[in-house]
């Protein structure tokens, strides 16, 4: 055999070789970035969840707190917006913008609920009510819910970030269009904290 044709072997063994890590690095990043998406449909079935008992916590205590309407509102809107940008998180879950959003309307929401509930306290009929017992076992179960379910989401995004940024992945991830993740945190430190539901 020529050195020649010696050479074109080494070249194309070579070619072949930084292929196949490239499908590989590609394939195992697809896996990732699929199971922290999987992960955080499983975070927005629990916030959905705690959106469908919000509206039914509300009207269980709105004859009893027809005064603190405002407070009420405040519940109903930090609800719907949260809501929303969930569902546009949904779509991308993991972008910086879209986990900071929910981030912060999540929040709103936790302090609204917070103040609600801290109102509550000063009805005596409500600690007794019947549907309300069962909606605050409803939402401190949903609350350990959503902390269990954001736990697996973070733990996902964080594998799927080091495998992008370990060698030699961090050669071809950003021109494979793997771009980094975000976590699904709350910067206040008393929003770490699940929502008190109690009466």
């Amino acid at each position: 055999m020529s050195e020649l044709m010696i050479g074109l072997l080494v070249a194309g063994g070579a070619v072949v070789v930084v292929a196949l890590l490239v499908i590989s690095i590609y394939n195992g990043l697809i896996g990732k970035r699929n199971d922290y998406k999987n992960a955080f449909a499983k975070v927005d079935v629990q916030l959905k969840r705690r959106y469908d008992l919000i509206p039914n916590l509300v009207e269980s205590v709105k004859g009893a707190m027809a005064h603190e309407r405002q407070t009420l509102d405040a519940v109903i809107q930090a609800r719907n917006t949260a809501f929303a940008v969930s569902q546009k998180a949904a779509e991308n879950p993991g972008d910086p913008e879209a986990m900071r959003k929910v981030g912060e309307a999540e929040a709103v929401l936790r302090g609204s609920m917070g103040r609600l509930f801290a109102l509550a306290e000063a009805y005596p009929n409500l600690k007794a009510n019947e549907n309300m017992l069962q909606l605050q076992g409803e939402l401190g179960e949903t609350e350990n819910r959503i902390a269990f379910a954001r736990q697996d989401f973070n733990d996902k995004v964080t594998t799927y970030n080091t495998s992008r940024e370990v060698f030699p992945a961090i050669a071809f991830a950003g021109m494979l269009g793997f771009g980094p993740a975000s976590l699904f945190e709350i910067d206040n430190p008393e929003e770490r904290q699940a929502v008190k539901v109690k009466f």
